[in-house]
């Protein structure tokens, strides 16, 4: 196999038609600069100089050698910084998993601000709900997932992953604007029992926490609609066709009127799932951005003047 450094040297002999004028070029003697090209001879098994006492003279063969050699060895430069960059992260890929309400709350600030720090890395982002993207974690297609997990349904997650919770969304009623209850700043539960109810799938940590709640106020719950999309439960509470709870980052705007839970407060809690032996250097990165707008996000809760419940994990 070709050696790149001889073939640099070659390529100084070539140029300055002598061993001692290419050492002092590249800071080799010239008994370095002589050794290197017997070597490069023996690899190839042909001379490339005509060597005197006083001269090294290049063969054609050297000098078709030095130039068809500058291509490859302008390419291998372009790996080396390709590897150094991707190595600090400067480039590279990321490859990044969220569910439908953290994509529209918070990944879009955070694949911005990733994306800002290293303009050159490729920054990719799927959606689908924990069970749907959990298999990418631990099988290194995905490098990271946002997923969630409900206080009143709680679950276990691998032990070979890293788990790092970023936020707790506090879970509010949702309720018509026209509802009698809808200006109180709390609300029992026990006073909805008879109320229509909105929810997700049946086989959703949403709708288990729901019928978990409820059955805690001592009833079951009248559920009937059900969606997986929160801006859809939103509509059909605020068009008053029933009632809903909404985790924090699916809270609406307005039409929809939502008050704290009385007693106390349950949270679905947002969290990142990760290899321990995922070495890529634009996972700290991402995690570091996911941990600051998470942050922010759960401020706004906590600044709310009519917000004074407290964890309960």
């Amino acid at each position: 196999m070709l050696n790149p450094i001889h073939l640099r040297t070659l390529q100084e002999c070539v140029r300055t038609g002598s061993f001692a004028e290419a050492g002092r070029a590249l800071g080799y003697t010239a008994s370095a600069v002589s050794q290197q090209m017997v070597l490069l001879e023996r690899a190839i098994g042909s001379a490339l100089f005509e060597r005197s006492a006083r001269s090294a003279r290049s063969t054609a063969l050297a000098v078709r050698l030095a130039d068809r050699s500058r291509d490859a060895l302008g390419a291998l430069d372009a790996l080396e910084r390709e590897v150094r960059a991707m190595v600090a992260g400067e480039e590279g890929s990321l490859r990044l998993a969220s569910f439908a309400t953290a994509n529209a709350r918070v990944l879009p600030d955070v694949l911005a601000a990733v994306i800002a720090q290293r303009p050159n890395a490729e920054v990719q982002l799927d959606e689908g709900e924990p069970d749907e993207v959990l298999g990418g974690v631990l099988d290194g297609t995905l490098d990271a997932a946002v997923v969630f997990e409900y206080d009143l349904d709680p679950r276990q997650w691998p032990i070979d992953l890293c788990v790092e919770e970023l936020m707790a969304e506090p879970l509010r009623l949702a309720l018509p604007e026209t509802h009698r209850l809808a200006r109180a700043a709390e609300v029992d539960l026990r006073e909805l029992a008879d109320d229509a109810w909105i929810c997700t799938r049946q086989d959703t940590a949403g709708a288990r926490s729901l019928v978990r709640l409820a059955a805690a106020a001592g009833f079951v719950p009248r559920i009937t609609f059900r969606s997986n999309d929160y801006s859809v439960i939103r509509d059909l509470v605020a068009r008053e066709l029933g009632v809903a709870v909404l985790p924090g980052l699916a809270l609406p705007d307005q039409a929809v009127r939502t008050c704290r839970i009385a007693g106390w407060q349950p949270y679905r809690r947002v969290k990142a799932l990760y290899r321990k032996q995922n070495t890529n250097p634009l996972l700290p990165i991402a995690l570091e951005c996911l941990a600051k707008y998470c942050a922010q996000v759960a401020n706004d809760w906590h600044a709310d003047p009519h917000d004074h419940c407290t964890e309960n994990a």
